[in-house]
């Protein structure tokens, strides 16, 4: 199949899939007498996985580990459980200091009268020296 092919069965779009092959995270599709890239339905899986992996917030690296060990049938289950502990510890601290985050604009809009007056606390938070 065409990359655009391999991108609506794959659900990447062509750009990340030109992307992941520079990167060397999928091997370079072979090429027909046309020029254009001819991909199976093996790249197309490798391209769902890269794709799951992503939207669980695996970063690039991880996610080449991830593939080494997927294609690796001798593998110990216990890396690729680590891998996924990691990044969710990861995405636990993400989401406490988005909700600090939040926290913190609430209470400056809390302290915030909204009306016609100049004085503005947002304005004055934000331009406090951080710690």
């Amino acid at each position: 199949m065409n990359i655009g092919e391999a991108a609506q069965a794959s659900g990447v779009s062509q750009r990340m899939i030109r992307h992941y092959e520079k990167i060397r995270l999928v091997p370079a599709a072979p090429r027909r007498d046309s020029g254009y890239r001819d991909y199976s339905d093996g790249d197309v899986h490798r391209l769902r996985f890269i794709a799951n992996a992503r939207d669980l917030g695996f970063p690039i690296g991880d996610i080449a580990t991830l593939l080494s060990l997927w294609s690796d049938t001798g593998r110990a289950s216990a890396e690729v459980k680590a891998l996924a502990l990691a990044r969710a510890a990861e995405l636990r601290r993400k989401a406490e200091a988005l909700e600090a985050m939040r926290r913190s604009l609430l209470d400056l809009a809390e302290a915030c009268h909204g009306d016609d007056r100049p004085d503005c606390p947002i304005l004055e938070g934000l331009s406090q020296r951080r710690n």
